[in-house]
């Protein structure tokens, strides 16, 4: 076996988790379907705020700890970053709250 085989990958470490270099936001593998039945606004609002979460764990990661530093260019430029559309305005509102939240 090579020895570059047996190597760990480089990373880069954060508050409380690596992430890999090569690829830090890595899709979620194992997606289920969402409930059938609810009303559309639900569906919505929950990928809103998956959508959010996504985003505020990324801002921490990169070292955005203050809602304040947060603005709507930065979320967004961030989310080009990761791979996700570009977020709304009230996405971004529930963004700095999370990280308000986290605190």
């Amino acid at each position: 076996m090579p020895a570059a085989a047996t190597q760990p990958k480089p990373t880069q470490s954060t508050a409380r988790r690596p992430v890999p270099l090569d690829l830090p936001y890595a899709p979620v593998a194992n997606k289920r379907p969402l409930p059938p039945g609810r009303p559309r606004d639900w569906y919505i609002t929950h990928n809103r705020r998956l959508k959010a979460m996504r985003l505020a764990i990324a801002l921490l990661d990169s070292g955005v700890y203050v809602a304040n530093q947060a603005h709507n260019d930065t979320i967004r430029s961030t989310a080009e970053l990761i791979g996700v559309h570009p977020p709304s305005d009230t996405t971004c509102h529930m963004v700095r709250a999370l990280i308000r939240y986290s605190r």
